[in-house]
């Protein structure tokens, strides 16, 4: 019995640490946000335009609300024209990776009907911009998905200690997020990235979350796949991964790879701004 009581007594001590150390960098938001949607969001009487034929779906990173992560993106890419939704998922998007992907299928498919429209646009952060893909690869989202824009997402996984820490807690997104997982290698088994989507996947160099940071990064066709690192137009960026959904350089680049036939344009030239 004293035996038993040890070891829960070492787990709970073993997630308060790993509790501290995800609130220590950012990466926790308040429980109580959960639910409420950011300004300019979930308005299901929007009606996609012309000029925005496609709703655009938010979907937050790991321990983040919905609220929370797209305090600024959602406002401005409502401003924009678009029709913005976004959802919280996951236990605050702890729970395993196929299981949020159906959530996200499910939340797609209400969008799709409430707009009418036959497609939408999926923004996602950390693991938003990687889970929508296990959505795509094998839950039907090839056909429903017109541009999947990752934010530092981590496609690739993370060599984070923290993330393995985290995982064996409270976390099993945080195991599926880890480098060399098997969610991450069934996943990225070939085609990387399937047809149907475009694909633009947004990464700085100052991330401390996702590392290395060319983990972000997809193989596939210039046709449809297009890899941004912040500083390669931007040299004095300091944006780091918790505010890179904030950042108004990353905002451009979303509206770029939105506005356009394809993922974002390699040769967009942004106005450097830094969240840094």
């Amino acid at each position: 019995m004293r035996a038993r009581r040890t070891r829960r007594t070492a787990r709970l001590l073993l997630a308060a640490a790993a509790t501290a150390a995800l609130c220590a960098l950012g990466l926790m938001a308040p429980a109580s946000a959960a639910g409420t949607p950011p300004p300019g969001a979930n308005d299901w009487s929007c009606k996609p335009d012309s000029a925005h034929p496609q709703p655009v779906v938010l979907v937050n990173g790991t321990f983040k609300t919905s609220y929370e992560n797209w305090l600024t993106l959602s406002p401005a890419l409502a401003n924009a024209g678009y029709c913005v939704f976004s959802f919280d998922y996951g236990d605050l998007e702890t729970a395993p990776i196929p299981d949020s992907a159906a959530e996200l299928r499910d939340f797609v498919n209400a969008v799709l009907g409430a707009t009418g429209a036959k497609k939408a646009d999926i923004v996602g952060h950390s693991q938003g911009g990687m889970m929508p893909r296990y959505y795509v690869k094998f839950l039907g989202g090839a056909t429903k998905v017109d541009d999947l824009v990752g934010i530092v997402p981590s496609n690739h996984g993370t060599t984070n200690p923290l993330a393995l820490v985290a995982g064996a807690t409270l976390c099993p997104s945080c195991v599926d997020q880890t480098a060399g997982s098997g969610l991450l290698q069934k996943l990225n088994s070939a085609p990387e990235t399937p047809v149907g989507p475009d694909y633009t996947a947004i990464a700085t160099k100052y991330d401390e979350v996702v590392l290395p940071y060319t983990s972000s990064f997809l193989s596939g066709p210039a046709s449809y796949v297009t890899n941004v690192l912040l500083q390669d137009r931007c040299p004095l960026d300091l944006t780091e991964h918790d505010q890179a959904p904030k950042s108004p350089l990353v905002q451009q680049w979303v509206l770029n790879a939105l506005g356009r036939s394809g993922p974002a344009d390699p040769a967009f030239g942004p106005r450097c701004v830094s969240a840094g």
